[in-house]
């Protein structure tokens, strides 16, 4: 019992506090029609990209058209276009604190054009890779999708949210030997075996304290008798 009543006492916090993360919009419904059209540029291209990153986008509109985060209001059909003159058009360049003097830090962002309370078109540009110190270091493929996860959550509507465990939240790492999924759909349950084993070693030192305790009074009773 006393087991139970500490693991609640460490789980709830974590209940509570993730109802206190926002998850605002900018439009509740950007588009008037779907399917969305998206235009991925894959011709003007910087040096260092990779084929890959064409997947890497089709695997994020599939991310959005399933599901997504669960914070859309509307369910997004995309159809990939060969014209640029398409909803969403993607591009990629090089740096884009060199290429474009964004701040450091920013891998890719989404310029929203809207008429009469809807988008008519969105224009993405993401970098290939970034400055680590003096170095530039080419992003591998699993920081490319969690980046082009976050740039198209814009493009759907989402603003950028204070949940660290969000795709929209406005950071990102470089995980190319982790999959951000992985922490994406498991993080929560992991944070909750943390606390577990946190409460688990908890008790076995309880347990060990009160069993030493006891074997001290046994001793001290049985030398007495003595």
């Amino acid at each position: 019992m006393p087991f139970l009543l500490l693991l609640m006492i460490l789980i709830l916090p974590i209940a509570s506090a993730a109802s206190e993360f926002n998850y605002p919009r900018s439009l509740d419904h950007p588009w008037d029609h779907l399917p969305i059209t998206v235009y991925i540029d894959n011709q003007s291209v910087p040096p260092h990209y990779s084929p890959t990153y064409h997947t890497q986008i089709e695997k994020a509109l599939d991310y959005w058209a399933t599901g997504g985060n669960g914070k859309l209001l509307y369910t997004p059909v995309f159809k990939v276009v060969d014209s640029d003159n398409a909803d969403i058009r993607i591009r990629w360049v090089e740096n884009l604190q060199t290429d474009q003097g964004a701040p450091p830090g920013v891998a890719g962002y989404a310029t929203p054009y809207t008429d009469n309370g809807h988008y008519v078109r969105v224009n993405i540009v993401l970098e290939a890779g970034s400055y680590q110190g003096r170095q530039w270091v080419q992003y591998g493929d699993a920081t490319m999708l969690a980046i082009a996860k976050h740039e198209l959550g814009h493009a759907l509507g989402l603003e950028h949210s204070d949940d660290p465990r969000d795709i929209m939240y406005p950071t990102y790492e470089q995980r190319d030997n982790i999959n951000p999924l992985l922490l994406s759909k498991y993080g929560s349950y992991l944070l909750i075996a943390f606390y577990l084993s946190i409460a688990i070693i908890v008790l076995l030192s309880v347990s060990w304290l009160l069993s030493r305790k006891k074997r001290k009074k046994l001793e001290e009773e049985y030398f007495k008798k003595e």
